[in-house]
């Protein structure tokens, strides 16, 4: 058994891409037959996930040589605490936007169902190959996969959703660029691009401008991956007019994985050492909570409930990229982020799909026509109610434990004021969310307001959106109890930022 687990992180990319050719050849034949194949796809890809999880926690790292090569001559994939924690996320998000895309992709896109589930899984194999390798070219060759598969799907509604994929392709395009040209120079003073063995060549040259000049592009064009403010100008129409389950995926765990990408690269190949000669966190702790206000501010102007959605994720890559910059001078280390990775995957996720299930039962974009629909839809409604409460910081909500967790952090770092900017959010989002919840509970019936008669979205939509509802309770109790926390400090001792005893 453990022979075989040690294969999983190639399997989990290979399935995916074998399911996508599978799905476009047989999906020819019988159409419905698509979703029901990328189905079991994603059961085995997320039953591998836990598996390695457990192995990793349970026995260490796992390394699988692609076809036997040693590295750093060949290509490596390495599975530690870090990655199979945002695997098993990934993988997670991704089933229950399967899930609810059935009726919904028939409902939307009823001529594209094949081409559409093949792009799907397409965009799963770029993320997972993201996750698991340790080179750091091949992270690029999947991060253009993901990408191009995400301007597919984003194009797939067609109209305005054409000139949003169109402005995320050509900024995707510039980050990846950037990206390239990162590794480019390390290739050029290293001769490696195997990230361990970066690691161990790169110390005497951690003050060689073409080092620094390596990190500066690998920083900007994965800031542009991610959203970070002011980097951020393609997510909001790229959010607003996907399909919903895309948005979804966009949100909760896209540009989480390039913040992922970031990590690994920072604290993989360049090393706490690097990010200490130079203030490169400090900075880029300013820079996200420009982010997280100016994100929010913007939020509170939308009246469509996606885009307002869109800005509140730049708002929330703020908080991501916070808990990122003080990670070296905290003893909490990467806990903050990754704890935020995953209340951001659960609470966005959730509110893009009572979003579109909004959009499925009427056509509604708007929040000032979402009066009433807490009587009319009203489990679809208790999931955005739930998601943005523990969003906000409820306790014992997720995000109450991400912004407890970045509190302490801040004050450990004596950077009291990012504590006022946490709060300051707060009540920013307060604004833009009981505005939403306004509109549903309490004004019912007003003039000018449509006149709709609709009921509940179908039972294969409302089970995952009610779901991941639960779980930002759920999983916020579970992280006060402290039991997951065993994994994240294994994620901090990988890095040489334990916690102090």
């Amino acid at each position: 058994m453990s022979n075989f687990i040690e294969h999983l992180p190639l399997l989990t990319v290979v399935i995916s891409l074998l399911s996508a050719i599978t799905i476009l050849i047989a999906g020819w034949i019988y159409k419905k037959i698509a979703w029901w194949i990328s189905l079991v796809t994603h059961l085995s890809q997320f039953t591998f996930s836990l598996w390695i999880l457990n192995h990793v926690l349970t026995h260490g790292p796992i390394h699988y040589r692609l076809g036997g090569w040693v590295p750093p001559w060949g290509i490596e994939y390495v599975m530690d605490p870090l990655n199979s924690y945002i695997l098993v996320i990934l993988l997670f998000l991704a089933l229950f936007c399967l899930l609810y895309s059935k009726r919904n992709i028939e409902h939307e896109l009823p001529k594209k169902v094949v081409s559409f589930y093949t792009v799907y899984q397409l965009l799963l194999t770029g993320l997972c190959g993201i996750v698991v390798t340790g080179d750091i070219f091949n992270m690029y060759v999947f991060i253009e996969i993901a990408s191009l598969s995400a301007y597919a799907l984003i194009a797939s509604r067609g109209k305005i959703a054409l000139r949003a994929s169109f402005t995320y392709l050509v900024l995707g395009s510039i980050g990846a660029c950037f990206f390239l040209l990162g590794i480019g120079f390390l290739y050029a003073v290293t001769g490696s691009l195997n990230m361990h063995d970066l690691s161990l060549l790169l110390p005497p040259f951690y003050k060689n401008r073409v080092v620094i000049a390596a990190f500066v592009f690998i920083l900007v064009g994965l800031s542009i991956k991610m959203a970070l403010f002011p980097l951020h100008t393609w997510l909001p129409d790229a959010h607003a007019f996907a399909p919903s389950e895309i948005s979804a995926m966009l949100s909760g765990i896209i540009i989480e994985v390039a913040t992922y990408a970031f990590i690994r690269v920072s604290f993989s190949v360049f090393t706490t050492q690097f990010l200490q000669l130079f203030p490169i966190f400090e900075i880029l702790s300013w820079i996200a909570a420009g982010g997280i206000i100016f994100g929010s501010i913007l939020a509170m102007t939308q009246m469509n409930l996606k885009r307002m959605l869109a800005y509140s994720s730049v708002a929330n890559m703020g908080y991501i990229m916070l808990g990122v910059g003080l990670s070296t001078s905290t003893r909490l280390g990467l806990i903050p982020p990754l704890i935020h990775i995953l209340s951001h995957a659960l609470t966005k996720a959730c509110m893009f799909l009572v979003a579109g299930a909004f959009i499925y039962k009427a056509d509604l974009w708007y929040i000032k026509d979402l009066q009433g629909l807490g009587r009319k839809m009203p489990y679809s409604c208790m999931g955005f109610l739930l998601s943005a409460l523990a969003l906000l910081g409820l306790p014992p909500g997720v995000g109450f434990v991400t912004k407890w967790y970045l509190i302490i952090a801040a004050l450990e770092s004596k950077k009291y004021i990012f504590v006022g900017v946490i709060f300051l959010s707060t009540l920013l989002m307060v604004f833009y969310f009981w505005k939403v919840i306004e509109y549903i509970y309490i004004r019912i019936g007003e003039e000018g307001a449509k006149e709709i008669r609709i009921d509940e979205i179908p039972w294969s939509m409302l089970i995952p959106v009610m779901v991941l509802g639960s779980l930002c309770f759920i999983v916020g109790i579970v992280w006060l109890t402290e039991i997951p926390l065993p994994i994240l400090d294994r994620v901090n001792s990988l890095f040489k930022l334990g916690r102090v005893p």
